[in-house]
C-alpha cells in the first residue's frame, strides 16, 4: 500500500511526482492485488525453478572464479537501496572494470553468461527479491544508486511503485547493450538519451497501473522473448 504523502521522503515530495500518487491513491484494490500476485507467485516460481537454478549455480562455478550471485546495489520503493539477486555472468570484479550497463560484446561477460544472457535466465534469481517484496513482476527495472541519483524530479515517481522484473520500457530496449555497444562513453549516453525514452513508458505505465495491465505486459515479456518484436 502507498504511504501517506507527508511520510514520503523528502527527495520524492515534488508537484511532478503529486500527479502519479494521487493516481494510485484511487488504485488500492489493485496495488493489494499486485503485491499478493507477487507474493503468491514467487512461492510458486521457487519451488519450480529450485532445481534448474542448481543446476546453473554449478554451471557457473565450474566456468569461472567467483560467487554464483551477482549482488549489485539497486534502487526499489520509496529510494530503499537492496542488493539484487543475479546469477553472475560476468567475471567477479566486473564493477571495477567497466561500467554499470553492459554493453553487447562486452569482454567481461563470461562463456556460461553470454548463454544466460541470451534466454534471460540470469534473471531467475530475482524470484527471492519478488518473494521479499523488494521487486514486483512488473515495474520500472531497480537502476544502480548512480543513476537514480541523476534523476529528473518526474522519475522520482517511479519509486511509488515497487522495481520490476520486466516492464514495457524493458521490453522495447530488450537489446539495450547492443545500442550502447558503439559509444565511447556508455554512462554519458545512458544517462541522457537511453534513460529518459526509457521513463517515458515507466511514467505512462503508473499513470495507467492495473493488474490487468501488468498481466498483459508479463505476456508481451514472453512473446518479446520468443521473438516478437514491438515498436
Amino acid at each position: 500500500m502507498l504511504k501517506k504523502w507527508e511520510t514520503l521522503p523528502d527527495f520524492m515530495k515534488n508537484d511532478a511526482v503529486r500527479g502519479y500518487y494521487d493516481s494510485l491513491q484511487k488504485k488500492k484494490v489493485s496495488m493489494f492485488l499486485k503485491r499478493a500476485m507477487d507474493l503468491v507467485g514467487g512461492v510458486i516460481l521457487l519451488i519450480i525453478l529450485a532445481i534448474p537454478m542448481a543446476i546453473i549455480a554449478v554451471m557457473i562455478k565450474l566456468d569461472s572464479e567467483g560467487p554464483v550471485f551477482y549482488r549489485q546495489e539497486r534502487v526499489t520503493t520509496y529510494g530503499k537501496h537492496f542488493k539484487i539477486h543475479k546469477f553472475r555472468t560476468m567475471v567477479s570484479n566486473a564493477d571495477k572494470i567497466g561500467s554499470a550497463v553492459t554493453v553487447g560484446n562486452d569482454s567481461r561477460i563470461t562463456k556460461v553468461g553470454a548463454k544466460l544472457r541470451g534466454c534471460r535466465l540470469d534473471e531467475l534469481p530475482q524470484v527471492f527479491d519478488l518473494i521479499s517484496g523488494n521487486m514486483s513482476f512488473v515495474g520500472t527495472r531497480p537502476e544502480a544508486v548512480k543513476y537514480v541519483e541523476k534523476y529528473k524530479p518526474e522519475y522520482m515517481a517511479t519509486l511509488l511503485l515497487p522495481a520490476g522484473i520486466t516492464s514495457e520500457a524493458s521490453i522495447r530496449y530488450k537489446d539495450e547493450a547492443e545500442l550502447l555497444y558503439a559509444t565511447d562513453d556508455v554512462d554519458k549516453v545512458y544517462i541522457e538519451e537511453v534513460l529518459p525514452r526509457k521513463m517515458k513508458y515507466n511514467l505512462d505505465s503508473i499513470n495507467k497501473f492495473s493488474i490487468f495491465g501488468e498481466i498483459v505486459t508479463m505476456f508481451r515479456t514472453i512473446f518479446a522473448l520468443i521473438g516478437k518484436e514491438y515498436k
